[in-house]
């Protein structure tokens, strides 16, 4: 009897440890597995020990597929990979890529469009929210917009922002990253010899949007999306009156160009300190602006106020 009973047991023993290996392989390869086969419905229950007692299980429920597409896409969209206001490729494609069956798909994207992640325009397609792009909202904005003296506010904030997101870009920076950084340095470059503050003002900001994205950091991505509306508005009253200075063309390029070799080159100290001194030199810029303007409208009351000389 002793003998039957250990034969048994090592046989609930071989059970057990081939249905945990079994749900190992699918959870790290969900795509690859067949959640209707027998292994991946093995429940874990009434195993019984060497001393004979009873061994309770907690049943292990099969994950849907729709719900780990749905993760995977949830991923993408905090990771900057589905941009807001970008359409989804074709459900065909996108089945492919995820190795999944297109029902599936459809029933993930449907639980993102619920959620309001996803929205479905007129004409077909999908499209990632728009309003994922949007922290702050219009009316605050327009607030900021109106308001010269909040500028200087806003220059702070880049301080902090875009230093921490050039020192990042310089540690986690990917090959792909450091390529997409290249592309809007050239798109910037290339709208130089346009004299137009607003496209320069455009790839400017997209250039720094391009550092936070490297930084990999979701929260300082999209942080800086949010604000992209309010920061291209800037730089282009920033453009505006730093063309006044002499040569300030040729210096954001040398300044821009340092902190872009020196995320290339995976220097996070020199990428945080180039972005400090391009946003220093833009500050001193508007302020001596201002200065320049309160002294010319000092003038001007003056003169306007100066009794008349009798001749």
């Amino acid at each position: 009897m002793l003998v039957t009973r250990l034969m048994q047991v090592n046989q609930s023993k071989g059970d057990l440890d081939l249905c945990l290996n079994q749900k190992k392989l699918n959870r790290s390869h969900p795509s690859l597995t067949d959640l209707h086969s027998p292994a991946k419905k093995c429940y874990l229950i009434g195993h019984t020990n060497l001393m004979g007692a009873s061994m309770n299980y907690t049943r292990v429920a099969a994950p849907r597929i729709s719900d780990v597409i749905m993760k995977q896409m949830e991923s993408m969209i905090l990771e900057g990979s589905f941009e807001p206001g970008q359409r989804l490729p074709p459900e065909r494609e996108l089945a492919e890529r995820f190795g999944v069956s297109r029902p599936s798909l459809r029933e993930a994207v449907q639980k993102l469009a619920a959620r309001g992640l996803l929205v479905s325009k007129q004409g077909g397609g999908h499209y990632v929210s728009s309003r994922l792009g949007s922290s702050f909202t219009d009316p605050l904005i327009e607030l900021l917009e109106s308001h010269q003296e909040f500028h200087y506010d806003l220059l702070e904030f880049r301080h902090a922002q875009e230093g921490l997101s050039a020192y990042y870009a310089a540690l986690r920076s990917t090959p792909a990253d450091k390529e997409r950084l290249q592309q809007r340095f050239e798109a910037l470059t290339a709208t130089y010899d346009l004299n137009d503050p607003a496209k320069e003002a455009q790839a400017d900001a997209a250039f720094h949007l391009a550092i936070a994205e490297a930084a990999h950091n979701v929260v300082l991505l999209h942080t800086m999306r949010g604000l992209f509306h309010l920061l291209q508005k800037s730089i282009v009253d920033n453009l505006s009156s730093l063309f006044e200075r002499e040569n300030s063309r040729e210096k954001l390029y040398d300044q821009h160009k340092a902190l872009l070799d020196a995320i290339l080159a995976g220097e996070p100290e020199a990428a945080q300190s180039r972005s400090h001194e391009h946003l220093v030199y833009v500050e001193e810029g508007l302020l001596e602006l201002s200065r320049h303007q309160t002294r010319i409208q000092r003038a001007m009351r003056r003169i306007s106020h100066a009794p008349a000389v009798i001749g």
